[in-house]
């Protein structure tokens, strides 16, 4: 569908792109990622010539896009774009945001762009929102407005722009599952994440950008278990990590819970691993710990999710708060794989699964 030789872009003396050659199959879904600065969506927005490049070739279809006599606004009309910003007109309905490019791009009638709209607000699960205005909807339910409102121009291929940055973590996954759907029913599709679970459920390719162009890519199973090169097993190792200082004894006990419960959901942990991390951070700071000693609360986990890490900090005499008995401490032995104890003049509680 898409073949890119050769591309580069640079801005004045900085080159962001400076060879990348590579292909999308019809029906393949491939997801972009690597660390922040190195190309992703400008390598996006490049395909459907947003961000023209200085140099290289890009086919759609057969059609060359960098050539200058192409009609670039009919190649878009094929290509859907969804951004992290939504870029819904405000102005507009929900319904309306739908109808307004089939009927003015494509001449489609208002009654078959309206039947086609809400055909597609029930898809993203918004069908009762038509009548409703942007600023009326959630940062989910618009980027998933967004969502629909490209497939309502039956475009051949979708882009993701990072779709879910802009979100709070707790609507993420109403983003993602539609973009799982779409993969599901054959679309193709190139997107740019961060939601590194996401890409490895969803993709059928891999690619990893660094020093300026595809530093690898394959299969999600080799990109995510088996990476061959260096810097992409260090990005893939990398550890994703929330921390929660606790700065007194009145602190918000429920609002560390939850802000935990969070950034499990924002980084696509299981339901049983996030109720885990959870379950334990609450039995261990409101139950099994006195809050006047309490420090601090530390979650990691490498991106592979291949293990879990949940310490508590805690002051007052050395004691391992779940080796004093009671129900409370039953549980978090009983939750956790290991459980480690360290006194140096404050208590650390490792618990690892």
């Amino acid at each position: 569908m898409i073949s890119i030789k050769n591309l580069q872009k640079s801005y004045g003396s900085l080159a962001v792109i400076r060879d990348i050659t590579t292909t999308i199959e019809k029906g393949e879904v491939i997801t972009i990622i690597g660390p922040s600065g190195t190309g992703k969506s400008t390598f996006l927005r490049a395909l459907n010539m947003l961000d023209p490049p200085t140099g290289g070739t890009i086919e759609f279809e057969g059609q060359s896009l960098t050539d200058k006599k192409t009609d670039l606004n009919h190649i878009r009309k094929k290509m859907g774009m969804v951004f992290q910003n939504f870029n819904l007109f405000a102005h507009m309905s929900v319904l309306d945001n739908l109808c307004v490019g089939p009927t003015k791009l494509l001449g489609v009638s208002r009654a078959e762009a309206e039947k086609t709209a809400r055909e597609l607000l029930a898809t993203v699960g918004l069908a009762e929102k038509a009548d409703a205005y942007p600023d009326e909807l959630s940062g989910g339910q618009k980027q998933r407005v967004a969502i629909a409102r490209c497939l309502s121009m039956k475009p051949d291929i979708m882009l993701f722009d990072e779709p879910t940055s802009a979100l709070d973590p707790t609507m993420v996954g109403e983003v993602t599952a539609v973009i799982r759907r779409l993969a599901q029913s054959g679309m193709t599709m190139a997107i740019v994440t961060h939601e590194m679970e996401f890409a490895k459920n969803v993709s059928t390719r891999i690619i990893y950008m660094d020093e300026g162009g595809i530093y690898e890519e394959g299969p999600p199973d080799v990109i995510f278990g088996a990476p061959k090169r260096e810097k992409t097993r260090a990005f893939i190792r990398r550890v994703k990590s929330f921390r929660y200082e606790i700065r007194s004894e009145a602190f918000d006990f429920i609002g560390l819970t939850n802000s935990l419960l969070n950034f499990c959901a924002a980084n696509a942990l299981s339901k049983s691993d996030t109720n885990k991390a959870g379950l334990m951070s609450e039995e261990l700071t409101v139950n099994l710990i006195d809050k006047k000693d309490l420090l601090g609360l530390h979650f990691s986990f490498p991106d592979s999710l291949e293990s879990f890490e949940l310490t508590v900090t805690y002051g007052g005499e050395a004691r391992d708060v779940t080796r004093t008995g009671g129900m409370e401490a039953d549980i978090i032995r009983g939750l956790a794989g290991s459980v480690t104890h360290d006194y140096d003049g404050v208590n650390r509680l490792c618990l690892k699964w």
